[in-house]
Parts: structure tokens; sequence; C-alpha cells
């Protein structure tokens, strides 16, 4: 229900309330984008404004037509010309297969929510409402849900007693796992009040999206696909920076803080437009659904882990900004443990700069969205009522006044953002040289050389890295990785790795793990800025903030190291340690 731009969503449980929500997210995004049905005045305003937007429905979908049949004779005589003897089919994430998939899902979309959802949904859900309810009822039962886990539980044993009975040693990750989670349960706050079930689901949803993203080759060749086109999209930033910094700065001698950080302008500018046009919120909205419904969280901690695979964790926090003094403990250690988790899509080109595979970042943050629930779950359980509910969620549009106003304030936005990130680099690499001239100076005084910060990180975290699938030989290297990420920051130790790559000094599989056990925000500069950024929000709440942020910030590295028990589990010698690289078109192809 509108009223006075404020949506109100009522429901009689909390499945058809977030099911409102939605809906009502689907209004904003189409209302401004002029594709709703919303009532215009009558009599000859009325029949000009419908004739303005059919004309324009009819003019673009023309020129789409249009373009997609010369683009269609175009493919179709190439492949004529060509003499290919190997990869002559489709390429679905190149050229004409690239288009053929984008206009596909565009129009599905359209003619879902434009057509069949407001004509076909209200009878089809009004006929199929007992099946609904009956559904609902039977998966309620506790006995379905241990069944349905059972079942899981038992498809990924059998698979992976087929999938390591040559390998056994990458059987380790599950010690790694066992390890995460009674760390977790030795620093709950509720040990008797923990709710199994997003536990048990987050583990599962974890498994299945691992298999998905890491060994299904579908899967793989499509987040691949995804993460090329990303590392493709920011590439273009160079163009922008070059002609401001100049050539030489930006691709001649490549400084960090120019040819690298320069993208954040760039992402931050985009964001801020979807976020205008309700994009942004849509797909949260979605993804925080589905969540929130697959593992029994509330929408807050849905909303917020799904809205971190893709913002910084101290902008998703203002997606939740008016209910942020309303969350109880449980659901602010959530919100906070879910930035330090993952990471946001405006630094991935200063990590793919470093040697990381974009493809694995995007996974990794994707796999950690419910790994991340389940061990909040665990540490810090609800033992309060939550006054968040989907009744009263309300979904705000973005205060910009046009697209060009959004695009200014999302690159202005960016510079406070990058000159963190820069005085953040600076203080703590200074501080780590600081460190380890201290440790060789007293290393020195007593006859051992070699004496540093990495050293001893190497030393607390080998055990760590090797429960999680690295080889014992590489073990030290990657846990000094982890810690110095641990430590100082992310930063720091994708550079450390990608050092490690280019020397060739780790196998490729223990690149890939370490990379997914890098891949969050936990640090201590990152639990100084969620402070400040939470307590900003709401600032009568910051004695409650700051007294489960630091168990938030372990509940995030203990996610992203469950994330990287899970890529140690499904990585196998052909995507790790030979390294061979998958062909993305040919298995797209060869699938679909």
């Amino acid at each position: 229900m509108a009223a006075n731009g404020l949506y109100t969503i009522r429901g009689d449980d909390d499945q058809t309330s977030v099911r409102c929500i939605v809906d009502s997210k689907e209004e904003i995004a189409l209302s401004t984008l002029g594709l709703d049905d919303a009532p215009t005045p009558t009599g000859k305003a009325k029949q000009y404004g419908a004739m303005k937007r059919y004309t324009s429905i009819l003019v673009i979908n023309g020129c789409v037509a249009v373009f997609f049949a010369f683009a269609t004779k175009r493919f179709i005589q190439h492949g004529k010309e060509r003499n290919c003897q190997t990869n002559c089919g489709m390429q679905w994430c190149d050229g004409y297969g690239m288009l053929v998939l984008l206009l596909a899902f565009a129009y599905a979309g359209m003619l879902y929510f434009l057509l069949l959802k407001p004509i076909c949904g209200p009878p089809l859900s009004r006929k199929f409402a007992p099946v609904a309810a009956l559904c609902q009822r039977t998966f309620r039962l506790r006995a379905v849900k241990l069944s349905l886990g059972a079942i899981v539980l038992l498809g990924l044993a059998i698979f992976l007693y087929f999938d390591t009975r040559d390998d056994t040693i990458r059987l380790m990750p599950l010690t790694g796992m066992v390890v995460m989670l009674a760390l977790s349960f030795l620093v709950s706050k509720h040990r008797r009040s923990i709710n199994y079930r997003p536990v048990c689901a987050g583990l599962l949803v974890q498994a299945l999206l691992g298999l998905i993203c890491i060994r299904w080759d579908v899967g793989r060749a499509i987040f691949s696909c995804i993460g090329a086109k990303v590392d493709t999209f920011l590439s273009y930033s160079s163009v922008g920076a070059g002609f401001v910094y100049g050539d030489a700065l930006i691709n001649r001698y490549a400084v960090f803080a120019f040819a690298v950080l320069s993208v954040i302008y760039f992402f931050s500018f985009f964001i801020s437009v979807l976020y205008y046009l309700g994009a942004m919120q849509w797909v949260v909205l979605k993804l925080g659904w589905i969540l929130q419904s697959l593992m029994g969280t509330t929408v807050c901690e849905g909303i917020m882990a799904a809205a971190n695979i893709f913002l910084g964790m101290s902008e998703t926090p203002l997606i939740i900004r008016p209910y942020v003094k309303d969350l109880t403990h449980s659901e602010l250690h959530s919100v906070m443990a879910s930035g330090f988790a993952t990471v946001s899509g405006t630094v991935l080109a200063a990590y793919i700069s470093f040697g990381a595979s974009p493809g694995h970042l995007v996974t990794a943050s994707v796999i950690s969205a419910p790994a991340v629930l389940c061990v909040a779950k665990i540490i810090y359980p609800e033992v309060e009522e939550s006054k968040t509910t989907s009744e009263n969620i309300q979904i705000e549009k973005s205060t910009d006044s046009s697209v060009v106003d959004a695009a200014c304030n999302g690159a202005s936005s960016a510079t406070s953002l990058i000159l963190g990130i820069i005085a953040n680099l600076i203080a703590f690499v200074s501080f780590v040289a600081f460190c380890n001239g201290v440790l060789a100076w007293l290393g020195m005084l007593v006859g051992v050389d070699g004496v540093s910060l990495e050293w001893f990180c190497g030393y607390i975290f080998r055990p760590l890295a090797f429960v999680m699938g690295v080889s014992w030989k590489d073990s030290e290297h990657v846990g000094q990785v982890i810690g110095i990420k641990t430590v100082v920051n992310e930063f720091v130790a994708y550079q450390r790795l990608g050092e490690l790559i280019r020397s060739e000094i780790i196998t490729k599989r223990s690149a890939t793990i370490a990379t997914y056990a890098i891949c969050g925000f936990a640090n201590p500069s990152s639990l100084g800025i969620m402070i400040g950024a939470m307590s900003a929000m709401a600032p009568e709440r910051r004695s409650s903030i700051t007294a489960v942020s630091f168990r938030s910030f372990i509940t995030g590295s203990v996610a992203c190291f469950m994330t990287a028990c899970i890529a140690g589990l499904l990585i196998d010698d052909f995507q790790g340690s030979n390294g061979t690289p998958l062909n993305i078109s040919t298995s797209l192809n060869s699938t679909l």
C-alpha cells in the first residue's frame, strides 16, 4: 500500500509479507523507469500520456528488433565465411551470444513483471493457494526438514566419496570446517539459545553454492564469464583516469593510487545511478528474500547479507538506515559481520591488479553470504524479539533528484573512500615495516635472522591454512598471507599473495584457497570504520554496536575461512594445482 511515497507492508505471515516487500520494490523500480501502471489524470491528459508511453515502447522495441536483425545477419554471414576447426558454436560469453542472452533475460523479465504477473498472477495464486498452504505446513514439520537435510547431506557425501577416493588429502577441509564450527561454539554469547535451523541451512546452501560455482562446469563458466566481464567493465575507468592524470601514471608506471583506485570513482558512479533507478534495491531485496526464506533469518539480516555481495561495508547499512536503532543485538552483530565477511565491487580492481582471479573473488562473496549468517547465529544467537519485521519495513527511494544528480553524487562520494584507502595503506604498510624493523633488530641481538611480522604470522596461522586444504609445504606462506590480512588489511595481503603467485612459490591450488580465505574486510582498520559508520546512523545505539563489534569481527573472519574450506574441498587438481584454465565458451557451448 502506497501512501505519501512510503510503502507500508502488511501480511499474514513472514513469507507473504516479504513477498509484499519485493512487490513494492518492483513498483518503485518500474515507476522510476516509467513502466509502472500508476494512474494518470483523466481525459485528454490520460490519453496523451498513454499514447506517449506506448509510442515510446514501440519505438524502443522497434530499434532493438532492427539492431538484432542486423546482428543476426552479420553472425550468419560471418559463420559462413570463417573456416573454424574447433569451438565453432555460439560464443555465449562474447559477441552475438552475449547479445542473445541479454535480450532473452531482459524480455523474459518484462514479460513476467508487466504481463504474466499482473494478469495471470492473482488467478493462479487463488487457484493454487490450498496447494501452497499445504506445502508450507508440510515443510514446517521438523521431520520433513530433517529428511530433506539428510538427503542433501547424503548426496554431498556420496559425491565427495567418488570425487576424492583417489586423492583423500582433499578431505582435510572437512576438518577445517569442524574446527571453525567448534571455535564459533566456544565463543558463542548464548550457547543454549542457538537456533540450529539457520546454522544447518547455511552450511547446506554454502555447500550447494560451492558445487554450482566451483565444480559444475556451467556454473564455473558462468562465474568465470561474470568475473571476466567485471574485469572488462572496470578497465574502462583507465580511460578517464588517463585523461585526468596522464598516460604515464596510468599505463606506463601504473601508480597504484592513480591507476587502480581511480576505478572506485567509476564504480561508485554506476552504483549510485542503479540505486536511483531502484534496480540495486530490487536485486538486493530479491536475494535477501531468498536467504531469509532458506535460512529463517530476519528481513534486515537477509537484505544486508545480500547487499554486501555488491556494496561496501560502510555503504550497505544505508539501505536499512531507518531501522538500525531498532535492531536487536543479534541483528546488529549479523549486519556488521556481513560487512566483514565480503568485499565490495568498488575495490575488486585493486585485488585483480595484484593477481587475484576475478571469478574467484565474485564466487567468494556469493558463498560467504550464507556462511556469515550461519556463523553469526552460532556466535551471537537471537534472544530478543525483533522489532524490524516484514510488516513495518518501508522502502525508500533515492534522495537524488535525477539520474545526473545521482551520477554526480556517486562519483563525488567515492573521494572519501579513496582517501580512506590511501591513508590506511600508507599508515599500515609503514607500521608493518616499522614492526619488521624492530623484530629484525631483536632477532639480530639473539642471533636469529629473518624475524618479521610475516614470519610470526606464518607460524601462527600455518595450522589454519593446512586444515583449509593447503599443502604443508605452502601452508607457511599462505599462513603469512592470512595473518597479514587479519592483522593489517586485505590490500596488503593480496599484494603479498600476488608476489607469491608471480614468483610461483606456491601452487595455484594454494593460491586459490588463499584468495577465498582473505576475501573479506575483517581487519582492525575496518572494525573502526564499521563502528564509526553504524554509530553515525544510530548514535543512541553506540554502546550496543561496540559491544558486539569484536564478535562480529571474529564471525566475519570465520565465515571467510569456512568459504575457503568449501573451496579447498571442491577444487580438484585440474582447477588448482595444475592450473589448467577453463575454456568458458567451450563449457557453455557443450552444455547449452
